[in-house]
């Protein structure tokens, strides 16, 4: 039996590589179709050299559904700030999602060179950087030896919308990879799909996943307090609000609500926030 990791995944195989750089193509064994757990891209798995079958996925970290993928260090969130714009609703429920599945959040901008006026972007770049996360931004030359630096002895994966330039980012890092980068369609303003599968690429120390774009995703949970704490800037905050488990909606003395009405949290964000908790509200009608 050996023991590898999971680099890349299609039409039900699965490449595997060693500790020692080996590769092997491998199929999971039907008892994993039984139990309902398909292995996925970043799982640790052992399996049986000779008849090439997967035995065991060990116990993952962590896990995402859009893109398919177990065991992330980081994830850096890739969004264009133009063609195709800037999309902050997506942005923070993809932030949502990879918080409450623990996992360090990367934001990196992209285009900046298309902004008509770059003052407008100023506030929502210092905004997420304010509340924790690395920003990174490109258009005007992008410290790609630093992003890179975060790649290493990480697995991580980058995701956002189709056409923001996160395989050309890779190709940067690698030219070797030679990632497929194509041209956004102007009918439709949104970037056609280059990458067809989830593959884990070696990128200097580490490992960076190649992913689909995609325009939309569901939240792993259907519970408002978990939406609440997965925004990090209202759960430092909740301590200051007069009830405990307040949801930062209707309650009196939210403090939370009270630090939007001033503008010290982004408009745009707690908008979502309330656009995502009727989403979930919704999700529990329907549930029940």
């Amino acid at each position: 039996m050996q023991k590898g990791l999971i680099i890349k995944a299609i039409s039900g195989e699965y490449k595997i590589i060693t500790d020692e750089r080996e590769e092997f193509v491998c199929k999971p064994r039907g008892l994993f179709r039984y139990k309902e757990k398909t292995p996925k891209v970043g799982d640790i798995v052992d399996f049986d050299l000779k008849t090439r079958i997967i035995l065991r996925i060990h116990p993952r970290r962590n896990e995402l559904d859009r893109p398919i993928i177990a065991n992330l260090d980081k994830a850096f969130l890739t969004f264009s700030v133009r063609e195709p714009d800037l999309n902050l609703n997506l942005l923070d429920r993809l932030i949502s999602i990879v918080e409450y599945n623990d996992i360090e959040i990367v934001i990196v901008f992209t285009k900046l060179d298309l902004l008509a006026d770059k003052g407008e972007f100023e506030p929502i770049r210092a905004y997420y950087e304010k509340i924790g996360y690395r920003v990174y931004t490109s258009g005007f030359g992008l410290p790609y030896d630093e992003i890179k630096a975060e790649v290493n002895d990480n697995v991580c994966c980058f995701a956002g919308q189709s056409g923001v330039g996160k395989s050309t980012l890779l190709n940067f890092f690698d030219h070797t990879l030679n990632l497929k980068t194509q041209e956004i369609s102007e009918a439709l303003g949104r970037g056609k799909h280059t990458t067809r599968h989830t593959e884990l690429l070696s990128v200097g120390t580490g490992w960076v996943a190649d992913t689909p774009g995609f325009g939309n995703v569901d939240f792993p949970f259907d519970d408002l307090l978990s939406l609440s704490h997965s925004f990090v800037e209202f759960f430092e905050k909740s301590d200051d609000c007069k009830f405990r488990g307040c949801l930062h909606l209707e309650e009196p003395g939210c403090a939370v609500r009270e630090l939007a009405d001033a503008g010290e949290i982004l408009r745009s964000r707690y908008q979502n926030y309330r656009i995502f908790s009727d989403e979930l509200k919704e999700k529990q009608r329907k549930k029940y």
